[in-house]
């Protein structure tokens, strides 16, 4: 029952981790699409940690519902995603302005 929150947010992270590979076009060499692989595994993975602990942890008051543990998870989970993704495209610009735009 756990999954079911990275379930209903997959394709929605599939279009947001498409949107942070795709954009910018150019330039793409070999490091900075290494760069975006390990983010995207990253946050899928910090987002699958965050979705478990809000699912086990989270529920603080257990007279409120069985619902609210799946919209905790969900929130930790999406959470967890655009914090990684947030903090990687500032990094990812300033690299793409250095080293990366030499190669």
């Amino acid at each position: 029952m756990a999954w079911l929150s990275l379930l209903l947010f997959l394709p929605w992270f599939a279009l947001l981790g498409a949107l942070y590979w795709f954009y910018p076009r150019t330039p793409r060499p070999a490091a900075r699409r290494a760069f975006d692989a390990v983010v995207l595994v990253l946050s899928l993975a910090l987002s699958i940690a965050g979705m478990h602990w809000g699912y086990r942890m989270g529920a603080a008051d257990h007279d409120s519902g069985p619902i609210w543990r799946q919209v905790l998870a969900v929130l930790y989970a999406y959470g967890a995603f655009l914090a990684v993704l947030s903090l990687a495209i500032p990094l990812r610009m300033r690299l793409m302005a250095g080293r990366w735009r030499d190669a």
